[in-house]
């Protein structure tokens, strides 16, 4: 079982480029209604009329397909809403209290490599849980973020206990990114129970609060910000940008 530790992660852009806009949204977004803004943003970029953006968001409780997804990995087709999806992957969950990060970053600016940007967006969780003392690891068989469970009992291989605390699932399009990544801050953990998360089985899913951190979302933000920042270069707030263009 590998943890992938060397990697290079640095997707600085090249010198001349504008900070990534960042933005955050207060209220639940449907889904729909993001893939539609993700969309045109990422048309936008691509054609050389906005700058990349970071768009941190919550989604009301409903289940997404990726590309890779297989129907008998949803369980419970009733219990949410599901949404067929242009990124890769398979079945995840996204609700309330998980913190979703869409990223749309031009890599021709950065390093059209996506297996390095794969590797990048996984640095930014595991810097923004060391940051909060939580050590999140890869696994080179295995999507997602992981957390050891020395407390619970052991896997069916006699291996620790290991949960996913954050999962990935990205496109390109004309070499911009769009979707992104999902930490679990406070979600409802019985909601996984739905689906076989991203077609992994015998593992479990786990969320900062779960593992006894009582953190808020904009403390977790200002974190991910500063992961954002140490491994894609500067960013700035829109309603900054916004309030200097007026």
């Amino acid at each position: 079982m590998s943890t992938r530790t060397d990697l290079d992660v640095s997707m600085f852009p090249q010198a001349g480029f504008p900070p990534i806009r960042w933005r955050i949204s207060d209220c639940p977004i449907g889904y729909e209604d993001a893939v539609a803004e993700m969309e045109r943003e990422v048309a936008a970029i691509a054609e050389g009329k906005a700058d990349e953006l970071i768009w941190l968001l919550e989604h009301p409780s409903l289940y997404t397909a990726g590309t890779s997804a297989n129907a008998a990995d949803l369980i419970e087709p009733n219990r949410f809403p599901v949404f067929s999806t242009g990124r890769g992957g398979e079945y995840t969950y996204h609700g309330p209290g998980q913190r979703v990060a869409y990223v749309m970053l031009d890599l021709k600016r950065r390093r059209p490599d996506v297996r390095a940007y794969v590797a990048a967006l996984e640095e930014v969780i595991i810097r923004t849980l060391d940051s909060m003392n939580v050590r999140g690891e890869r696994r080179e068989d295995r999507v997602g973020v992981w957390v050891k469970r020395p407390e619970k009992p052991l896997l069916f291989d006699g291996s620790m206990a290991e949960d996913k605390i954050a999962a990935f699932g990205i496109r390109l399009r004309r070499w911009v990114s769009f979707h992104g990544l999902a930490l679990n801050v406070e979600p409802n953990l019985s909601h996984f129970e739905g689906i076989v998360p991203c077609g992994i089985s015998g593992y479990g899913v786990t969320s900062l609060v779960d593992l006894g951190l009582p953190v808020m979302m904009t403390d977790v933000d200002i974190r991910l910000r500063e992961a954002f920042e140490s491994v894609f270069g500067a960013t700035m707030s829109e309603t900054l940008l916004q309030a200097e263009a007026s």
